[in-house]
């Protein structure tokens, strides 16, 4: 206190307003560099929806339950994907909040903008040229709520797989997006935006050089030179089916393995095939001179499918992989200073709403009712979700924490021959 009446009245209501006015704590003034890669502070990719359509959004109720879930298995960053719902802006005012109401809550956030090119979404989608509309408009809102909220948002992601080909739908030349990162920077330039607010887009591996080398082309070179880091996506989990040499095992090596060793070994073939796209990434920047973080904005592993990773298909989508994936790729990471946004907090059901069993449904650690599955198990027996949950209903464990009840749905990889 005689430090602050030595600096004067003006000064100590100064900082007052400034704690008042913005929200501000000093558990809030951590930034993207100081976020990224620290172990202390886990991250993850969060949709909020529970019904099979996404215009039926959460409430903030609904969204400070989640909050709470995921501040309970240590999660204090967390990625969303685009502006035009609500829902990232409520995001935001359910974590101001709880930060204002909760001493010990704290969280961050990355902000996604969404892009598109002309014609998204059509029969005809034109990938030469941008939707400038919805692009602008995106990040309009992405700065709006930047400005809103400079405590919690410490990260705008350009795009989500935006550039990478096989997203027929709507994607763009790398020219676009790099357009709209040097149009974030600038404003960071011109005092609009905090300086120490990280710019990057969020991408398949492919499209950061780490694939095929149509990608290799200056406006990308450009981009990597432009961001203040680099997010990629990496999933063995789909690579089960499209890269299934990987992934089948030889049938001399089984014969003499239980299907658990089968399992571990097929999930750290996994973890190397994830290990090996971050190193091409890092090759290409390394070719070029580039030295910017790399950290994963996206990987995960499906909990069931009835298609092309389910019992008909590579046998990859079950609860017990998605576990021993979820625990290596984390140890992975932190062992080597990166953050890994992991795909997903929540089973978000609209995703493939015509087929509730398909794989995108089910990529969460949580289901859509609440229950833990079978990664948090061993977190959920630690008494951490006592007195939260979905629906304000306890946390209980899938399979009723059985093994043996969720052993019967696991199968090995397939071998060659098969």
């Amino acid at each position: 206190m005689r430090r602050l009446l030595h600096f004067g009245i003006p000064f100590l209501l100064s900082a007052l307003l400034c704690l008042w006015g913005c929200g501000a704590t000093p558990k809030d003034h951590k930034t993207a560099a100081q976020l990224l890669g620290n172990p202390a502070y886990k991250a993850i990719s969060y949709g909020g929806y529970r019904q099979t359509s996404r215009e039926q959004q959460p409430t903030i109720s609904e969204i400070k339950e989640d909050l709470r879930l995921l501040h309970a298995i240590g999660i204090r960053i967390l990625r969303t994907y685009n502006l035009q719902f609500d829902f990232a802006s409520n995001v935001l005012q359910a974590i101001d909040d709880l930060h204002k109401d909760e001493e010990a809550f704290e969280m961050h956030v990355m902000l996604g903008a969404w892009i598109n090119c002309e014609n998204a979404w059509t029969a005809t989608p034109n990938h030469a040229e941008e939707d400038e509309v919805n692009n602008a408009s995106e990040i309009q809102k992405a700065v709006a709520l930047a400005k809103a909220y400079p405590h919690l948002v410490k990260i705008i992601a350009v795009g989500n797989e935006a550039m990478v080909h096989w997203a027929t739908p709507y994607f763009v030349h790398p020219r676009v997006v790099l357009k709209w990162v040097n149009h974030l920077q600038q404003l960071k330039n011109d005092g609009e935006l905090p300086k120490e607010l990280w710019i990057t887009s969020s991408d398949d591996f492919a499209s950061w050089g780490g694939g095929d080398a149509s990608y290799h082309i200056p406006e990308l070179n450009a981009l990597m030179e432009a961001v203040d880091f680099v997010s990629m996506h990496t999933y063995p989990f789909h690579n089960t089916h499209y890269t299934p040499e990987y992934w089948a095992q030889d049938p001399a090596t089984v014969q003499d393995k239980s299907k658990e060793k089968q399992i571990e070994a097929a999930m750290d073939r996994a973890l190397a095939f994830a290990v090996t796209q971050v190193n091409n990434v890092k090759q290409y920047m390394d070719k070029l001179g580039i030295d910017k973080p790399i950290h994963i904005g996206e990987t995960g592993w499906a909990s069931h499918d009835n298609g092309l990773y389910g019992k008909d298909g590579s046998q990859a989508a079950d609860e017990y992989k998605q576990g021993l994936y979820y625990q290596r790729i984390t140890q992975w990471t932190e062992t080597n200073g990166m953050s890994c946004f992991y795909f997903e907090a929540f089973d978000e059901i609209w995703k493939d709403s015509a087929n509730p069993k398909g794989s995108e449904n089910h990529f969460g650690l949580f289901t859509v009712d609440g229950k833990a599955k079978y990664p948090l198990w061993k977190i959920a027996d630690q008494g951490v979700f006592k007195g939260i949950g979905r629906y304000q209903q306890a946390v209980t464990k899938t399979y009723q924490g059985e093994l043996n009840a969720l052993m019967q749905n696991v199968s090995p990889p397939k071998t060659t021959s098969q």
